[in-house]
C-alpha cells in the first residue's frame, strides 16, 4: 500500500449508506477513508477501533470464472488498515490488527487477528540434530542452509556464533509489531484460525486449521501456497514453497522450493531449498537442498542430510542414551536408503552412499565415498566405491540443476551441483589411502578385513582403491583440460605460466556446508570476521556465502593444481607438454572406464529379468515388445545415449588437447 495515500473523514452522506447497509460502529470518527471510496460495498460490517478504508471500485475474477465486486460484507473489522480493491466476505469472528495491502481476498474465515507483539516466527530457537536443545537454530526470513550449517555444527567457534544470533535477534526485533501484514494480491480462503502470521505478495492460503506464529514470505515471482487442513506453530515458509494436504508443523524453517505434504509431520526442522517431504515425520533433522523423502512409516530424526532420498520404512534411532536424546547422525550429501533401512545414531555415512538393510552398530565411512553399507546376518558390510560405477548416481547428479523449483531472483541457499569436487576428491583420496593402509595392516592378501565395526570384503577392498583412483585421475583431468581449454601454447614455458594458480584461497582441505562447497580456510576466514566485528550484519555474513560460491571454480584448480602435483611426483612450474599429455591420456583412460561401466549397469535395467511382469497374457514376444513400448529399446533410451555422448564428447577434448600439445616445442 502506498505509503503516500491520503485518508479523510467519512461524510455524513456515506455514513447513511453505511447504516442503511447494516454496517455498525460505535464512534465513526475513527473510520478513515481514501479518495474511491464506494460505501454501497460495505454491507453487515462492524467497525471497532482505528480502521483506515481504500477504495474498492475493481471487481474480483476466481478460476472458476466467477466474478465478485470488491467490498466488505459479513465481517468484524478491528484496527485495520485495508488498501484498494480488496475483497473481504463472511468472516465468522473477526479480521484484527492487520495491514490488508492491494488486491487482496479474504473470504469464509474464522479468525485472522494479531495478538500482542509478534516476531512472526523470527528468532524462533529450533532444537535440530539434538532435541535437548544443544544445536539449537534461530530460524529468521532468509536463513540459508549454509548459515544454519555452522550455527549448528561449528558450536567450537561459539564466540562466532554469539554474535551470530544477535544478529539474528536484532532482526527479529526489528521486524516485530503488534500490526500483522497481508500482501498485496494474496488470497486466503476458508481458514478457520490464523493468529500473528505474516503473509507476503501473492500468498495463497486455502482451508488451513491453524496458522500460529509464522512468516509466509511469498512474491509475485515465486508464490507460496498453504492447503487444507495444514496446521503451523511457530514457523517461517519461504517463497516457491508448498505446505498442504493437512501436513503438521511445529517450529521449523521451510526454504525456497520445498513441498510438503499428504500429512507429512516435522517438528523441530530445517528445510532448505528443495526439499520434499510426503507422508512420514521428522524430528530434529537438518534437511539441506534436495533432501527427499516420500513414503508413509518413514522416519527422519536427529540428523544431517542433503541430496538424500530416504526408502519406505528408513529409520534411525538416537535413544541408546542415559542422558537424554542426545546422539545425532550424519550423512553425507547424496547419500540414499533403501526400504526398511535403519541406522543407530551416532554414525556418519560418507558422500553418496548408499545404504541396505539394518545396522546396530556405530559406525563412520565418511572417508569412503560412494559406497554401499549392506546388511547380512545382522553383520555390516561396505562395498567401497562401487556407486561410482552406478548409472543411478549420475542420474540423480542430472536431475537436481532440473528440478530446482525456485523461481525467486533472490536464491538464498548457493547449491553447487559438482558429482565430482574438491569435497568428493579429498574423500577419495582418503578412501584410497585408507584401503591401502588396511591392506597393508593385515600383512598378506585376506578373504576380508575389518573397519569401524564393518566388514569389507578382499576383492570388494582391491576394487575400491581402483575406483577411487579412477574417480581422482578422472577429476584432476577434467581440472587441467579446464585449464588449458581454448589457448595455443607455443613453449613449456607458457604452459607453466598457465598452470601456475592465481591465488592461494584454494589450499586445504574443503568442506560442503550443506549444498556450497568451499575451501576450509575461507569459512574459517568469515568466522574470524564474525568474531572481530569485520563480518557485522546477516546481509556481510550472506555475501561471503555468495562471493564462496561464485568463486568456486578459480579455487577449485588451486586445489586440483597441489592434488596434481602430488600424484605427478613434480611442481607444475617443471611441466612439460609431455606432462599434460600423460595426465591426458590417464584422464581419457578414467573417463572412459567410468563411462563403460555406467553404461554396463545401465543394461542391466533392458535384462530379461527386469521383463518380468510384462506381457502379461502373452509369451516371450509379446513380453520383449510390451516392454520396448513402455521402457524403450535400450540403445534410444536418454540416459544410454547420455552416456555414449560423453564418452565421444570427452575423447574429442582429450584429442585436441594433445594435438595442441603436440605442437608445443
Amino acid at each position: 500500500m502506498s505509503p503516500a495515500r491520503k485518508f479523510r473523514d467519512l461524510s455524513p452522506s456515506e455514513i447513511k449508506i453505511l447504516t442503511g447497509n447494516s454496517c455498525h460502529c460505535s464512534d465513526w470518527s475513527k473510520i478513515r477513508v481514501t479518495q474511491g471510496f464506494d460505501p454501497s460495498r460495505f454491507r453487515n460490517v462492524t467497525f471497532t477501533g482505528i480502521v483506515r478504508l481504500g477504495s474498492c471500485s475493481g471487481t474480483y475474477t476466481d478460476e472458476s470464472g466467477v466474478t465478485s465486486e470488491c467490498g466488505i460484507s459479513n465481517a468484524h473489522i478491528h484496527n485495520c488498515t485495508i488498501g484498494s480493491d480488496v475483497l473481504i466476505r463472511n468472516i465468522g469472528d473477526y479480521i484484527a490488527n492487520y495491514t490488508i495491502e492491494d488486491n487482496v481476498v479474504i473470504k469464509d474465515c474464522g479468525r485472522i487477528y494479531t495478538e500482542g507483539r509478534s516476531t512472526f516466527g523470527n528468532g524462533t530457537e529450533v532444537a535440530v540434530l539434538n532435541e535437548t536443545g544443544g544445536r539449537a537454530v534461530r530460524i529468521w526470513d532468509r536463513l540459508s542452509a549454509h548459515e544454519a550449517y555452522i550455527i549448528a555444527l561449528y558450536r567450537h567457534r561459539n564466540k562466532a556464533i554469539e554474535k551470530i544470533e544477535a544478529m539474528i535477534s536484532g532482526y527479529s526485533e526489528s521486524v516485530a509489531s503488534e500490526t500483522g501484514t497481508i500482501g498485496r494480491n494474496s488470497r486466503i480462503l476458508n481458514c478457520r484460525r490464523i493468529r500473528n502470521v505474516r503473509f507476503g505478495e501473492n500468498s495463497m492460503v486455502e482451508g488451513t486449521m491453524s496458522l500460529n506464529e509464522g512468516s509466509v514470505n511469498s512474491c509475485a515471482e515465486d508464490p507460496v501456497f498453504i492447503g487444507p487442513g495444514v496446521i503451523m506453530e511457530h514457523f517461517i515458509v519461504c517463497s516457491g514453497s508448498i505446505v498442504t494436504e493437512s501436513t503438521l508443523i511445529d517450529k521449523c524453517f521451510i526454504g525456497q522450493g520445498c513441498v510438503l505434504g499428504k500429512h507429512y509431520s516435522a517438528e523441530n526442522s530445517l528445510f532448505f531449498a528443495n526439499c520434499a517431504g510426503f507422508h512420514g515425520e521428522a524430528c530434529s533433522i537438518f534437511a539441506g537442498p534436495y533432501t527427499v523423502t516420500h513414503h508413509k512409516s518413514t522416519l527422519l530424526i536427529a540428523g544431517i542430510f542433503s541430496f538424500m532420498n530416504a526408502g519406505s520404512g528408513s529409520n534411525q534411532s538416537n535413544h541408546m542414551y542415559k542422558l537424554g536424546p542426545i546422539h545425532q547422525g550424519i550423512m553425507e550429501r547424496g547419500s540414499k536408503t533403501t526400504s526398511d533401512s535403519y541406522l543407530l545414531w551416532p554414525a556418519r555415512i560418507g558422500p553418496f552412499t548408499l545404504v541396505m538393510g539394518r545396522h546396530y552398530k556405530n559406525m563412520d565411512t565418511s572417508s569412503l565415498p560412494f559406497s554401499y553399507l549392506i546388511e547380512s546376518n545382522d553383520e555390516s558390510i561396505l562395498v567401497p566405491g562401487v556407486n561410482l560405477r552406478s548409472v543411478g548416481t549420475i542420474r540423480d547428479a542430472q536431475k537436481w540443476p532440473k528440478r530446482d523449483r525456485r523461481k525467486d531472483p533472490e536464491k538464498i541457499d548457493h547449491i553447487n551441483f559438482n558429482l565430482l569436487s574438491p569435497y568428493t576428491i579429498r574423500k577419495m583420496f582418503e578412501g584410497r589411502d585408507l584401503l591401502k593402509r588396511i591392506k597393508s595392516v593385515a600383512g598378506a592378501v585376506s578373504a576380508s578385513y575389518t573397519y569401524n565395526n564393518m566388514m569389507i570384503k578382499g576383492p570388494s577392498l582391491e576394487r575400491g582403491i581402483q575406483l577411487y583412483q579412477t574417480g581422482i585421475n578422472k577429476f584432476l583431468g577434467n581440472s587441467l583440460i579446464k585449464r588449458l581449454e581454448k589457448t595455443e601454447f607455443k613453449t613449456n614455458s607458457e604452459i607453466r605460466k598457465r598452470l601456475q594458480p592465481d591465488k592461494s584461497h584454494g589450499n586445504g582441505e574443503w568442506v560442503d556446508i550443506a549444498g556450497l562447497i568451499a575451501p576450509q580456510r575461507v569459512v574459517d576466514k568469515l568466522l574470524d570476521d564474525i568474531e572481530t566485528g569485520k563480518a557485522d550484519s546477516l546481509e556481510k555474513i550472506g555475501n561471503e556465502f555468495r562471493t564462496m560460491h561464485r568463486s568456486y571454480y578459480d579455487w577449485e584448480w588451486i586445489w586440483a593444481c597441489e592434488r596434481i602435483e602430488q600424484e605427478a611426483g613434480k611442481p607444475v612450474s617443471r611441466f612439460s607438454s609431455a606432462d599434460v599429455i600423460g595426465l591426458v591420456e590417464k584422464w581419457k583412460k578414467s573417463v572412459t572406464e567410468l563411462d563403460r561401466m555406467l553404461y554396463e549397469d545401465a543394461r542391466k535395467e533392458f535384462t530379461l529379468s527386469s521383463m518380468t511382469g510384462f506381457g502379461i497374457d502373452g509369451g516371450a514376444e509379446i513380453k520383449k515388445r510390451d516392454f520396448e513400448q513402455v521402457r524403450g529399446e535400450f540403445e534410444s533410451n536418454s540416459v544410454v545415449a547420455a552416456i555414449q555422448d560423453h564418452i565421444r564428447k570427452k575423447t574429442a577434448l582429450g584429442d585436441e588437447l594433445i594435438g595442441r600439445m603436440k605442437k608445443v616445442k
